[in-house]
C-alpha cells in the first residue's frame, strides 16, 4: 500500500491516484469520523466544528481563499462568547498561570512515581525539590493576594515551571524562540478557561517580531533569570 508510510499535512489524505502513486488530497469533512462532544472545536470564523478533522478539512477545500487562509483552530470546546480581557485581568494572569504551571509538574511528578518514565531524570530531580518542600502552596483556587504573596516568598518554587513549559512548547524547531504555532496548542486549551490568555501572549512579544524568546517569556512571568 503506497498510503501506509506516506504523511499528509492537517486537513489532507493520502489518495492513490490511476497509476497507483500515493498522494495527498483535501480530507471530506463530511467523511470524518463521528466525534464526541468534548471533542468539537471553534473555529476562528466563530464557527463550532465537530472536531478537528471536519476544521482542517474544511480549510483545506478553501485553499487558496482569503476565507480558507484566515481559518484556523481558535479554542478546544464549542464556540462561545469569550469576553474582553481588562488591563486589571492581564495583570493578574501570570499569578494564576504560574501556579498551574508548577501544579500540572506535581501532578507529573506524582504520576512519574507511579509510572516511571514521564519525567527526564533531570527533569525529576528539579521537580522533586518543589514537591518535597514543606513551604510549597498547595493546589485550589486561591486569592490572587495569596498568590502574590507566596510568589514573592517563595519565588525559587516558579522558576523552573516557567523554564519548562517554554522549552516544552519550543520543539519545532527548539530555537529558543516561540512562533504562534508553538504557541497555539497551549493557547487553543486554556481560552474557554482564561480569556486573557491571548492578550498575555500578545504583550509577551515585546518587540512585536511575531516570536516570544525566552527572555520575553520569563519577563512576562516575573521571573529575573
Amino acid at each position: 500500500d503506497p498510503c501506509r508510510n506516506f504523511h499528509c499535512k492537517k486537513g489532507k489524505v493520502c489518495h492513490m491516484d490511476q497509476k497507483g502513486k500515493a498522494t495527498c488530497i483535501c480530507q471530506d469533512p463530511a467523511a470524518c469520523p463521528p466525534t464526541k462532544d468534548y471533542e468539537h472545536v471553534c473555529g476562528t470564523d466563530n464557527k463550532t466544528y465537530e472536531g478537528t478533522c471536519q476544521l482542517f478539512g474544511t480549510k483545506c477545500q478553501l485553499e487558496g481563499t482569503k476565507m480558507g487562509h484566515q481559518l484556523h483552530l481558535d479554542y478546544m470546546g464549542s464556540c462561545k462568547y469569550i469576553p474582553h480581557c481588562t488591563d486589571y485581568e492581564v495583570a493578574q494572569f501570570p499569578l494564576r498561570m504560574r501556579d498551574w504551571l508548577k501544579n500540572i509538574l506535581m501532578q507529573y511528578y506524582e504520576r512519574d512515581l507511579a509510572t516511571a518514565g514521564l519525567l527526564t531524570e533531570k527533569q525529576r530531580s528539579k521537580i522533586k525539590k518543589i514537591y518535597q518542600n514543606e513551604k510549597r502552596l498547595g493546589a485550589g483556587d486561591h486569592a490572587v493576594e495569596l498568590l502574590l504573596h507566596d510568589f514573592e516568598k517563595n519565588y525559587h518554587m516558579y522558576v523552573y515551571p516557567v523554564h519548562w513549559q517554554f522549552h516544552q512548547l519550543d520543539q519545532h524547531p527548539a530555537d529558543r524562540l516561540l512562533t504562534h504555532s508553538e504557541l497555539a496548542p497551549l493557547r487553543a486549551s486554556l481560552v474557554p478557561m482564561e480569556h486573557c490568555i491571548t492578550r498575555f501572549f500578545q504583550e509577551c512579544d515585546g518587540d512585536q517580531d511575531k516570536l516570544i524568546a525566552l527572555k520575553e517569556w520569563c519577563h512576562c512571568f516575573g521571573i529575573k533569570e
